[in-house]
């Protein structure tokens, strides 16, 4: 089995071959290097800009011509410009001249990768390629302590001074162009013209100690200390060798180079322009220069073609003309370090989850790290070490870095489900004892965190209930219920109603738009909500209205706990639970002769027995969604049985209770409701059309028969504060007299 990930991979397969290669993705991370594919290999985590030099290495060792028995490159006497006719820097040198100085042995530095015997003689080689770091704020850079970078850099400089004089003297008018002297557009060219051209650091004059892009040789260079490229180390710093330009050189030690290939690192290229797809004049230069470089790039060893890399987070911050359809391109995604990379990661940073007592608390840390990056992957180990948490405790530690807190507020909340939360539940929603026992054995399941034990995943939401049945039987109201006896108040939950998301495009209001479209700066509805508060209850209400292609979006929630917003931001849901409701199954559309929907019926009836019911629903709900929902689901799914006329009491009596209640505590007057009343209230509730819509059929009964008719009475008897109304009822209705 192969260790080296596919995209390090693919990087050496096309080094010297293309001319430029857009990395985007997981770019600001740490990334894995194999020395060599043998089983059990132990890798070297590196940043991007140490990990490019070693791959262009070993994907240009492949490519590098043999020699003949001079120690010549073969190809190194063809044309090296890339369109084989012209070379601009070559001036009066001879390539094969110079190739010649190579049978002089260089110093064996360390880092430096050793080649065969030659003519009795060991000569060492330079790396094919040695590289130009660069970037919009600070310009060109050295961040791996490259001794001759500067002398590399200057020859450049100097050959971006011929291309803008050979450019002028054929265009005189380019002198009085608006960016002649911008920095970056100045800085494009170096870039340019060190691709281009045969720098005279290639030639000899200049690098005497070539960097074999293993700084160090373990994988740690020494950092530049000078803010000015132009200053070079001197001999006194540590770790630095003499180069030409100090004073203390000794130019009897000079050892002739051998020609390199250059390779350009621009990074931070994404903030090279504004908008990709309307540049300025300054930022269209800038691509420009970098598109003739990569165009006309030359072989500087011979065999492998100079290599512009711009290191972006995207691909779309590039012009589209800068890549589409250009054969010298080669656009790599870097991906988040997939499970193997970040149990690679966890062997080599955290010996202390290694022995195999610990092995189930590795695994599991391995599995609730999915979707970090490797450097935040290290930031829990800081994080460990500071806080002074046990290893067994490592996983925890997970919850602390996406959510800024230590508390786990399911801990605080197990107390409240041993105070008998089926009462508790009860005493909110009338008549469903069947649903309220299987929604409480979720939540005890949810707070002692056995949820998703089953699966692999350690980042499964707490828990997931699909609520079904008739309408106005209580299906929102117990989120309301489950709410409050969790958090203390009912309002802390989200509801989404789902028929304002039936549109094809409404999945972006909930997850994000896209980059390129309107809101993508406002992120989405639910995952701004649950980032601001991930300790959250989720209802999701009638569910079936929604389109179904959020449906699709929420098989990633209910599978693995996260959702990646547009804006590329991971959202986790491993804290939150969540509730769909639903009234598929209940009713039908009537339709006509012609096709067309002309009203409803009720598939199911009141009095029907609960096990017809319930198997109604499921059908209905097995036609109308996925499997693949359905199946994530599971066994989680609630039928909620029609009001039973005990439960219809129930309700019309809390009704009537409530509304004397804020009466008195709004206007300060008594309302006195007679027990004829409440039994005349229970009767019109068990009618047909009443019973069938449930808890809100008898809302919209006690709302039309009590609450508007004693409003009424109220305001035309002018009743005061202190007053008493008093509530009775005939055969002819409710009737209301002042006491």
């Amino acid at each position: 089995m192969a260790l080296t990930p596919p995209w390090q991979k693919e990087i050496e397969n096309f080094v010297g071959i293309k001319s430029a290669f857009i990395i985007e993705g997981n770019v600001h991370d740490r990334y894995p290097f194999y020395e060599t594919e043998a089983p059990g290999a132990t890798p070297a985590f590196l940043e991007l800009e140490e990990l490019l030099p070693r791959l262009f290495e070993r994907g240009a060792a492949r490519k590098r011509p043999p020699r003949d028995g001079s120690g010549i490159d073969r190809d190194m006497s063809a044309p090296t410009s890339r369109r084989g006719t012209y070379d601009p820097g070559a001036n009066q040198d001879d390539t094969a001249s110079v190739l010649r100085q190579n049978q002089i042995d260089a110093p064996a530095n360390q880092g430096i990768r050793q080649s065969s015997a030659l003519n009795g003689q060991n000569r060492v080689d330079a790396p094919a390629y040695r590289f130009l770091y660069c970037d919009p704020l600070r310009g060109m850079t050295n961040p791996l302590g490259d001794p001759a970078l500067p002398d590399l850099l200057e020859s450049a400089s100097r050959e971006a001074d011929r291309l803008r004089k050979e450019t002028e003297a054929l265009n005189p008018s380019r002198r009085q162009e608006s960016y002649a002297d911008n920095r970056l557009v100045h800085n494009s060219l170096i870039v340019r013209a060190a691709l281009t051209r045969r720098l005279e650091e290639q030639r000899g004059i200049a690098s005497r100690l070539p960097f074999a892009g293993r700084p160090g040789g373990t994988g740690s260079a020494p950092q530049a200390s000078q803010s000015d490229l132009g200053t070079t180390p001197q001999a006194s710093q540590p770790g630095r060798p003499i180069t030409e330009s100090s004073p203390a050189a000794s130019k009897t030690n000079e050892t002739p180079a051998q020609p390199q290939s250059i390779a350009c690192v621009f990074s931070f290229a994404s903030r090279l322009s504004a908008r990709p797809s309307d540049l300025s004049t300054e930022e269209n230069a800038v691509f420009m220069n970098l598109m003739l470089g990569v165009m006309d790039s030359i072989r500087g060893d011979g065999a492998n073609r100079n290599t512009l890399i711009l290191v972006v987070n995207k691909v779309a911050d590039v012009p589209p003309w800068f890549f589409a359809g250009n054969p010298d391109v080669r656009t790599i995604a870097l991906p988040n370090p997939d499970r193997a990379c970040r149990a690679a990661f966890v062997a080599a940073s955290f010996p202390a989850l290694q022995p195999s007592a610990m092995d189930k608390q590795r695994e599991k840390f391995i599995d609730v790290t999915d979707s970090m990056k490797l450097a935040e992957v290290d930031e829990l180990r800081r994080l460990a070490l500071k806080s002074n948490t046990i290893p067994a405790d490592m996983p925890q530690l997970v919850d602390v870095y996406k959510y800024g807190i230590k508390e786990n507020r399911w801990a605080d909340v197990a107390d409240k489900l041993r105070e008998d939360p089926e009462e508790a539940l009860r005493r909110r929603v009338k008549g469903q004892d069947r649903a309220i026992e299987k929604i409480v054995t979720v939540l005890k399941r949810s707070v002692m965190g056995f949820s998703g034990m089953q699966h692999s995943s350690g980042t499964k939401p707490k828990g997931v209930l699909f609520l079904a049945g008739p309408t106005g039987t209580g299906k929102t109201e117990v989120v309301k219920a489950v709410t409050e006896l969790l958090f203390g108040d009912e309002r802390s939950y989200l509801r989404f109603d789902m028929s304002e998301y039936s549109s094809e495009n409404s999945d972006q209001k909930l997850f994000g738009a896209p980059p390129g479209y309107v809101g993508y700066e406002q992120g989405g509805q639910l995952t701004n909500a649950v980032k601001s508060n991930p300790f959250s209850v989720l209802l999701f209400d009638e569910i079936e209205k929604a389109h179904p292609s959020i449906m699709d979006k929420f098989l990633q929630i209910l599978e693995d706990g996260r959702m990646t917003d547009g804006q590329g931001n991971t959202v986790y849901f491993s804290e939150t639970i969540i509730f769909f409701t639903s009234n598929v199954g209940i009713s039908e559309e009537v339709l006509d002769e012609h096709g067309r929907a002309v009203g409803r019926r009720n598939i199911v009836q009141p009095g029907e027995p609960y096990d017809q019911i319930e198997q109604k629903v499921k059908d209905a709900m097995a036609v109308h969604f996925k499997p693949e929902v359905l199946n994530r689901i599971g066994e989680n799914i609630v039928v909620f049985d029609y009001i039973s006329e005990e439960a219809s009491g129930l309700i019309v009596r809390a009704q009537l209770g409530k509304i004397a209640t804020n009466v008195a505590a709004r206007s300060g007057i008594r309302v006195d409701v007679a027990d004829s009343c409440i039994a005349w209230f229970c009767r019109e509730a068990l009618a047909p059309e009443v019973r069938e819509k449930g808890g809100r059929g008898i809302g919209n009964l006690v709302e039309a028969r009590f609450l508007n008719p004693l409003a009424s009475f109220v305001f035309d008897r002018a009743c005061r504060q202190g007053d008493t109304v008093r509530a009775e009822a005939s055969n002819d209705g409710v009737s209301f007299t002042k006491a």
